[in-house]
């Protein structure tokens, strides 16, 4: 594993250079037939605090995560109404209103329907890989276990974690998809081995440049410390996925790994983030001498 570090760290050094300077916020991009919110629909929805149900994912299931990225705050299920506030302020910026937000929510009914009625993409691609997506949503509920993720299919961000530049980044992947002509084709295209790693260095980037489009160098810096470690776990996740093809894997075995994986990301994320240039104060103005 320590020989595939040097890379790890270089590929992370590659995807420094990819944050979207200068910015392109979007306008009126979203199709016109991509499923719309109801009349008087909010957009961000909340689901009611359950103190065992969110104990047990906050406790427990979500440690490894926690422990891979060092930080207490993903998959706390406990969203703030500041981390809230980042993502309505991103998706408002990038004009992305149709973009449903479930902030620790359980909602397989509205998931199915959204499902449904979102023919920005394909029948086919709904109706298999969509079906498919939304029954793990219903039988293994993020709610429960974790996991912040955009679905394309019903153009819905779940999130579950207290992170602003996690909640960001998954608004980075609505955008990047409501810019696709063919959607289902993209998002199916996320089975191709390495392909994963394209989609999320396009959320990571836009994710880092929105923060300094906005001028927010606190926000950048606890982007760059949580998005790169992230990305080198999806590195190695795509080599873990290949390799699993020849020879089963245990899990200890992957978390093991996937820790180590996280340490060029950790390393590289503290340096960018050491270099980000705070705003100077404002000079105050001369006083004239008094003669």
């Amino acid at each position: 594993m320590r020989r595939y570090l040097p890379l790890l760290a270089l590929a992370l050094l590659l995807l420094a250079g990819c944050a979207a300077v200068p910015y392109q916020y979007t306008h009126n991009v979203e199709a016109p037939d991509t499923v719309n919110l109801r009349a008087g629909e909010p957009q961000i929805e909340r689901g009611r605090p359950v103190a065992f149900l969110d104990g047990i994912g906050h406790y427990f299931f979500s440690l490894p995560s926690k422990l891979i990225l060092w930080n207490w705050s993903v998959d706390n299920h406990d969203i703030s109404p500041e981390t809230e506030e980042a993502l309505s302020s991103y998706l408002a910026a990038n004009d992305l209103p149709s973009v449903k937000v479930r902030l620790n929510q359980y909602a397989p009914g509205g998931e199915w329907r959204r499902l449904v009625k979102n023919r920005s993409v394909n029948g086919f691609w709904r109706y298999t890989i969509g079906a498919i997506t939304t029954t793990f949503y219903t039988i293994l509920p993020g709610r429960v276990f974790g996991g912040d993720n955009y679905n394309p299919f019903t153009n819905t961000i779940n999130i579950y974690s207290d992170h602003t530049a996690i909640v960001v980044h998954e608004g980075g992947h609505a955008k990047d998809f409501a810019q696709r002509e063919y959607k289902g084709v993209y998002a199916a295209a996320r089975m191709i081995p390495l392909f994963p790693l394209y989609q999320e260095a396009i959320a990571t980037g836009d994710a880092i440049g929105y923060d300094r489009a906005e001028e927010q160098p606190a926000e950048e810096k606890k982007a760059y410390k949580v998005l790169y470690p992230a990305y080198g776990t999806y590195i190695i996740g795509e080599g873990l996925g290949i390799a699993s093809w020849f020879t089963p894997i245990s899990y200890p075995v992957q978390l093991g790994i996937q820790l180590a994986a996280a340490i060029p990301g950790h390393i590289v994320g503290r340096i960018k983030a050491a270099n980000v240039e705070e705003p100077q104060p404002p000079l105050a103005p001369a006083v004239a001498g008094v003669q």
